[in-house]
């Protein structure tokens, strides 16, 4: 009796079985580099503020303007970076974003005085608010269901690697001499040769190409990884392609539309809300730390070896969280770090004494980093293909609103009741965040949605 022909297999499907591969490792270094570069970048500019606020002479509230203003240029990036990445492609906006934050990180090394740096760190902010979904997204779109979780914790646990690279150069070459924040931005500007290598180096995301009616180039795509596990002829011939329609072309308000629509609604709501609440207290607590110390009696140089121990202990939170994720899944794993959160941020900020202030702040990385590394694995998941990078793009630039508020409230915060007023708000922000992780869809395990 002959053999029944072969059944169909979606490319979700093909993607979803295969082992992760060389090429897979190939997409998480290249994007974890990108998301390193980024880290790198945003963990600078704290020790820099740190720097030019004793040789500028800066106010607390001239002080808190430069983060802020990259923070306004990585809100507007995010919701501009998902919007053209669903439009353009992963891979291209992944690189643009690169090489804008990249040029204009080195831009800064020149400048003269505030106003002139303000300009660049919204250039700066720009690029960094696009890069972050839009990687995670691409990411995503490659990992098999089974493992995409903690691949993009693992992605987000490239943040803890350049934010250790920022602190050591701020620790090593920031109070080297006057210049040395220069020689800091000038470091920063890596990224903007690194954007040609991702742009020619990296396959586009097939989920991406087939939704845009390029079956035959998402085919490719998936059969060179399929060559990289190395599948038998006999599979491989089991393999066959689905002819997907391309999507339906839609607007921006058609598309920001559907974000609110009965099926999405809850999701987009709670997803909103945390984005909000982890940034304000994230870039309230760490962009201002070496200051904080700086203010408690400690000098330049040891405020920022506190901080360098401090970044370290992101690692572990990340690697805790890459596991828990596929074992608890993902609103549990997100909740249970941010209450964690809340309750080292509580810590920190009643703290005394230099073992308690270190440990403290090891706590608060650790569980404040792997609750990161939740939510980016979380927040692609909540859409399909059409609308993922849209979505994802939107939550990150609420969640930069707050970044842009959260530096600005700090020096009132200090005035009115000192760094335990300030730590209680931050706590009492992760905790809202940990209330609101449970609106959001938990798809451990199951295939993403290709609509």
């Amino acid at each position: 009796m002959a053999d029944a022909p072969p059944a169909a297999v979606t490319l979700s499907q093909r993607l979803d079985a295969l082992p992760f591969t060389r090429r897979h490792l190939r997409v998480l270094t290249g994007s974890g580099l990108g998301w390193a570069l980024d880290a790198m970048d945003v963990g600078l500019i704290s020790f820099v503020i740190a720097a030019l606020a004793v040789q500028w002479d800066l106010s607390p509230t001239e002080s808190s303007w430069i983060a802020s203003a990259g923070f306004v240029g990585m809100a507007v990036g995010a919701t501009v970076g998902g919007l053209l990445a669903d439009r353009y492609g992963r891979r291209s906006i992944f690189a643009v974003t690169l090489l804008v934050y990249g040029l204009a990180t080195g831009a800064s090394a020149l400048v003269g005085g505030l106003a002139a740096l303000l300009v660049l760190r919204f250039l700066v902010g720009l690029g960094l608010g696009a890069e972050l979904p839009v990687a995670s997204t691409y990411v995503s779109e490659f990992a098999p269901a089974r493992m995409r979780g903690r691949l993009i914790v693992i992605l987000e646990a490239f943040w803890a690697l350049g934010w250790t690279a920022a602190a050591l150069i701020g620790f090593l070459v920031i109070p080297g001499s006057d210049d040395g924040w220069r020689w800091a931005f000038a470091i920063g500007a890596i990224p903007a040769a690194y954007a040609l290598a991702v742009r020619w180096g990296l396959p586009e995301s097939p989920r991406w190409l087939e939704r845009r009616g390029r079956a035959d180039d998402a085919n490719a795509v998936v059969r060179s990884f399929e060559a990289s596990a190395s599948m038998s002829a006999v599979a491989r011939r089991r393999i066959t392609t689905d002819v997907v329609e391309p999507a339906a072309a839609t607007s921006v308000r058609e598309r920001l539309a559907t974000l609110w629509s009965a099926e999405f609604r809850l999701r987009t709501a709670s997803l909103w809300l945390v984005w909000f609440c982890v940034n304000f207290a994230y870039y309230g607590a760490f962009i201002w730390i070496p200051s904080i110390l700086v203010a408690q009696g400690y000098d330049l140089v040891r405020s920022f070896g506190f901080t360098v121990i401090i970044t370290l202990a992101q690692l572990p939170g990340y690697a805790v969280a890459a596991w828990l994720i596929e074992v608890w899944g993902r609103r549990l794993t997100l909740s249970v770090f941010l209450v964690g959160s809340a309750a080292s941020a509580v810590a920190f900020g009643t703290s005394t004494g230099e073992t308690f202030v270190i440990g403290a702040g090891m706590a608060l990385s650790f569980f404040n980093l792997g609750a990161w590394g939740a939510l980016y694995a979380v927040t692609p998941e909540m859409y399909p293909t059409s609308l993922r990078a849209t979505g994802s793009g939107w939550a990150a630039g609420v969640g930069r609103i707050a970044s842009i508020v959260a530096p600005l409230s700090v020096p009132p915060l200090l005035a009115l009741g000192g760094a335990p007023t300030l730590f209680v708000v931050f706590a009492v922000f992760f905790a809202v965040a940990a209330v609101a992780a449970w609106g959001l869809a938990d798809r451990r395990g199951a295939a993403l949605d290709d609509r």
